[in-house]
């Protein structure tokens, strides 16, 4: 049986004491220690700045489930902005193209290598620009399909694998993953639209089963991102 209930009061507190404590480590201020999502301002055309809604739901979804202290908004960086390294989970979406510099390109291998963790979740035609950007990033690395039994899947909630918010061209939903000495730094969601799914409700006109799907998946993103250092 899918355990769908978050878990107990105990591991509330324990992931807040654990998060409170990795986020303090690197804080230069008490806001600083609140969990907050960073998302990437990249070039090429797409549209890096989509979903506006979805990651302040996200981050107020995430207080109230797990107890941690999230900022009510999330940041904007650029690969090459002093703030990156203040935030150890960035997130990427868009519809289009996207376009790194060789710079950009080595700036993010450093960031992920040095312990950041990237989640792309494509809003629908992102994946070959993505895929691209990708094997530039890790040439040595193959960004695999995540198995159903992946920890990703287990981190708060435990799932069957990235829920299907949009239908688009019917494929299913897949999750796919770059590992590097053992740990996940990149997760990329296809077909999923988990972005939309966090929207407010008059956005996309989405039911509220479909839209609690896309938070559990996003509440179980996150926790895997922030505990695993």
């Amino acid at each position: 049986m899918i355990r769908t209930r978050p878990r107990g009061t105990g591991a509330a507190a324990a992931l807040a004491t654990a998060i409170l404590l990795a986020t303090a480590a690197g804080a230069a201020t008490v806001d600083d220690a609140e969990v907050r999502i960073a998302r990437l301002q990249y070039g090429g055309g797409g549209d890096w700045y989509c979903d506006p809604s979805s990651l302040p739901n996200w981050l107020e979804g995430y207080a109230q489930r797990t107890g941690v202290r999230t900022a009510d908004t999330e940041a904007v960086v650029t690969l090459d902005s002093e703030d990156l390294y203040r935030y150890p989970f960035l997130y990427l979406s868009g519809h289009g193209r996207i376009a790194l510099s060789d710079a950009e390109v080595a700036e993010l291998r450093r960031y992920l290598d040095g312990g950041g963790f990237l989640y792309a979740d494509d809003n629908y035609g992102l994946d070959a620009s993505f895929r691209t950007m990708v094997a530039r990033l890790y040439p040595e690395e193959e960004l695999a399909p995540l198995p159903a039994d992946h920890p990703v899947f287990r981190a708060w909630y435990d799932l069957p694998g990235p829920p299907k918010i949009h239908q688009h061209d019917g494929e299913p939903a897949r999750a796919f993953g770059v590992t590097r000495k053992g740990r996940l730094v990149l997760l990329y969601t296809w077909s999923a639209d988990i972005g939309d799914g966090l929207e407010d409700s008059h956005v996309h006109g989405d039911p509220p089963a479909v839209r609690e799907a896309a938070m559990r998946m996003a509440v179980n993103v996150l926790t895997y991102a922030l505990t695993r250092p």
